[in-house]
């Protein structure tokens, strides 16, 4: 009897040590699903021409007033892609880009449509481009270029409006 009561700490610290690995491994699956899924968003748009923009663009840092790919804000990098990949002129500020759209519900949004949001209080101070499946592009202040989750809370909370250039 006291041999099977002194493997009872063991069983208990090996369960201990087995449920604490899942747990860690789920959250690693977590993580990836959603590169997979902002992998999926790219290689499901429609533009060939908007992929090769994205990727040629993806990682440059982020620089405030920047328009070259030694730094880009939010909105120099909306109105580069939209000039260039949909012939659209925008204005220079994600404040007056949010005035420049035709406002459309987030569940009605196409490939190429802008999504604007507010971290900074009520005026919109961010833009993004919409690509299909919940994913955007745009120039994150700390990751630069980059696809994103549009319904991560951060993005979810600070959403103004979405729409398409007029």
């Amino acid at each position: 009897m006291l041999k099977k009561f002194t493997q009872f700490p063991a069983i208990c610290l090996l369960m201990g040590l087995l449920f604490l690995a899942s747990c860690g491994s789920k959250k690693y699956v977590a993580q990836k699903s959603t590169a997979a899924r902002a992998a999926d968003a790219m290689s499901n748009l429609k533009s060939k021409q908007l992929y090769r923009f994205i990727t040629d663009w993806s990682g440059v840092r982020y620089k405030l007033g920047g328009l070259d790919k030694s730094g880009i804000d939010c909105s120099g990098f909306a109105l580069l892609l939209q000039k260039q990949i949909y012939n659209v002129e925008l204005p220079r500020r994600s404040k007056d880009q949010a005035d420049a759209i035709k406002k459309k519900n987030l569940s009605h949004l196409k490939e190429g449509d802008l999504v604007f949001f507010s971290f900074g209080g009520k005026e919109v101070d961010h833009v993004g481009i919409y690509l299909n499946n919940d994913f955007f592009v745009h120039a994150s202040t700390t990751r630069g270029v980059i696809v994103d989750d549009l319904t991560l809370p951060a993005y979810q909370n600070a959403f103004v409006k979405a729409g398409s250039p007029k």
